[in-house]
């Protein structure tokens, strides 16, 4: 603007009737002086033009339509792909429990692995994935006439691409099903359609848990997070008892943390499925059996919400600084919310640490059930000495709040010294004599 303005000026000034009347030199000069503001304004407009077109994003579109085939305990899975160029050059992906793989373009399959280098323009890609997966004597994923429950992941494996460099896709998600069945998933659908966006990736693909059949869902926004509560219709399902849960404890979570999540979908049903809780990311899994509350004061809900709330994973060997986390902070949300009292959580803590003494060491390769309970000790611990080392102003919440700040996965450096910036020393409570076996881990880095 500064330019053109100066250039306008220049010409106001410069007309010819002005020029005749001015020296030989100074018409000249005045020339000069306009060919030189035009060239830099030009050289501007040229340069602000450069920048917009260095931002302009070159987008594919990927859209999947998965098709339900409960008679076979499977779903047949389209991946359409359109592009003007040849943006997207290849992808890879796991085969496991695909079949009847085809598709356009240049595709290679073997039994572990699928290579898809697809037409310069778009073409499709499809194949049929098994749904029915084992957990011990159990399922995690199941599809059969009446209802199916499994993750995006279970049937749209993971996928590594080639693309033009600073390429990204636009995805969007669609389901056929059997007549009168609907679906569930953590994404908000409109007119059917679910679109998948994730800034932090230039690669979307589908990801978390679905539930699908004759469904009864309840919705509620609580605390700024729109959660739905969705099972098949026949299923003993608490739905409303899980909101009024919710209900008294997302308040507290987002009092915990800057950003709670903004959406979070809970599927569940009974058998044949897993007696369990597992989260994904903005939902998760919960069996129809499991207690909201158990009996030692602790919660297999609020400890997946947790996760999710979180959205944290940890480097070989410290899964127990995250599953630590998750636990402690259930029992702290039902506790600040009122929903149990402070004798009941002492006697939660007490439980955990008597179930925690059979537990032969902390930094293992997954965190059982007993190097879980040792680790809610261990944030019990680190909570009260920060609480008394400030004077009540700092505890855990801070320590969280600076894991979080970082993008990178949990270990123990990490939390020590997010613990050394809120105390203003190491901590007692992360001693390596208070964490069995997490010395020898650490001198293996």
């Amino acid at each position: 603007m500064i330019y053109a303005e100066l250039c306008m000026n220049c010409v106001a000034q410069c007309s010819p009737a002005s020029v005749r009347d001015r020296s030989p030199m100074v018409s000249l000069v005045s020339r000069t002086l306009l060919l030189l503001l035009l060239g830099t304004a030009t050289l501007y407009a040229s340069s602000v033009a450069g920048v917009e077109a260095a931002t302009v994003v070159s987008r594919y579109d990927l859209d999947y339509t998965i098709t339900a085939v409960p008679s076979e305990n499977a779903v047949d899975v389209r991946l359409k792909l359109g592009q003007d160029r040849h943006l997207l050059r290849e992808m890879r992906f796991a085969a496991d429990n695909l079949s009847n793989i085809a598709g356009d373009g240049e595709l290679s399959t073997d039994d572990s692995e699928v290579i898809w280098q697809p037409p310069v323009n778009g073409g499709e890609l499809r194949w049929r994935a098994s749904v029915n997966h084992k957990r011990g004597s159990s399922y995690d994923a199941w599809l059969d006439a009446k209802w199916g429950l499994f993750r995006a992941e279970d049937v749209i494996p993971r996928a590594a691409t080639r693309t033009l460099k600073g390429a990204r896709s636009n995805t969007s998600l669609r389901f056929k099903l059997p007549a009168r069945w609907s679906v569930t998933t953590e994404y908000k659908a409109e007119k059917r359609v679910a679109h998948i966006v994730n800034p932090a990736r230039r690669f979307t693909q589908p990801s978390g848990w679905i539930v699908m059949g004759k469904l009864g869902v309840r919705r509620e926004r609580i605390a700024g997070t729109q959660v739905a509560v969705a099972a098949p219709i026949g299923e003993d399902v608490r739905r409303m008892d899980m909101l009024a849960l919710l209900n008294w404890t997302l308040p507290e979570l987002a009092r915990i943390l800057p950003s709670p999540p903004p959406r979070v979908t809970i599927v569940s049903a009974g058998r044949p499925m897993w007696r369990g809780g597992l989260s994904a990311p903005q939902s998760l899994y919960i069996h129809a059996d499991r207690p909201l509350i158990s009996e030692n004061g602790t919660s297999t809900l609020l400890h997946e919400i947790m996760h999710i709330a979180m959205g944290a994973s940890a480097e070989r060997g410290y899964d127990w600084i995250v599953e630590g986390m998750a636990e402690y902070y259930s029992l702290q949300l039902l506790a600040r919310s009122g929903t149990i009292t402070q004798p009941r959580l002492k006697e939660a803590l007490k439980s955990l640490a008597d179930w925690a003494k059979s537990a032969d060491e902390l930094c293992g390769a997954s965190s059982t059930g007993p190097r879980t309970a040792l680790a809610v000790g261990v944030m019990h611990a680190l909570d009260k000495e920060i609480d008394h080392a400030t004077r009540g102003k700092k505890n855990l919440d801070d320590v969280l709040a600076e894991l979080l700040k970082h993008d990178a996965r949990f270990n123990l450096r990490r939390l020590q010294a997010a613990a050394n910036k809120i105390l203003g020393e190491n901590p007692d409570a992360l001693h390596s004599d208070r964490l069995p076996g997490c010395s020898k881990l650490t001198n293996s880095d």
